[in-house]
């Protein structure tokens, strides 16, 4: 309900401070929207997600595509929500071509880079790396944010799980049991690296 009461408040105050002629309250108000209306996006596909799981209604798909035009591509449609001063950076090393699940991909890329820029703070960069070497592919994100607790590491893939320093930070809690079940799906699998306001990097590997 969070997100739609804000779109709902924020709509009336936008109208007011039109009429008002303050266009930086409104300004303010518009961007308190298209926050919510991602933040309910968010909330709509994982529900999704996990209901297509539990169901077993996921079926792979697999296709031959170029893994860096793919990313690049994902990264340009991911810009307009990261936050002031954040840069997507993307290295890709070895071939082009692998043979996955496209869609699924696609939804795990985007779970893991969009934390990444929600965990970060403006002016940090969002470092994604892949590369084809023989069979096997290996996908690295990594962020300078406000990492995972010892203690918290433990439950990160578990549903609904939410580390306590991010309770105020949208979110929630079963973006990275998806995207562990996901890339389970696909044969591969997902380990990652963190300290406390250090950063984070999660490591994903898929064999071909």
């Amino acid at each position: 309900r969070t997100p739609l009461a804000t779109i709902l408040s924020s709509l009336t105050l936008v109208s007011r401070y039109a009429e008002q002629g303050d266009k930086e309250r409104q300004s303010k108000h518009v961007e308190r929207i298209k926050s919510s209306v991602t933040h309910l996006t968010d909330i709509l596909n994982d529900m999704l997600s996990i209901s297509k799981l539990e169901e077993g209604a996921v079926t792979l798909n697999l296709e031959e595509f170029n893994l860096r035009e793919f990313i690049q591509g994902l990264i340009m449609e991911m810009k307009p929500i990261s936050k002031a001063g954040q840069q997507i950076l993307y290295v890709h090393q070895g071939n082009d071509v692998v043979y996955l699940d496209k869609k699924i991909m696609r939804h795990i890329i985007f779970n893991l880079v969009s934390n990444a820029i929600k965990f970060s703070p403006e002016n940090k960069p969002i470092e994604v790396s892949t590369g084809i070497k023989g069979n096997q592919v290996q996908i690295n994100i990594a962020d300078h944010g406000i990492g995972i607790s010892k203690e918290d590491q433990q439950h990160l893939f578990e549903r609904f799980f939410r580390g306590h320093n991010a309770s105020n930070i949208q979110g929630t809690g079963l973006g990275l049991n998806i995207v562990s079940k996901y890339t389970e799906l696909l044969g591969g699998f997902i380990e990652f690296e963190s300290e406390l306001d250090r950063g984070t990097v999660f490591k994903l590997t898929f064999i071909q």
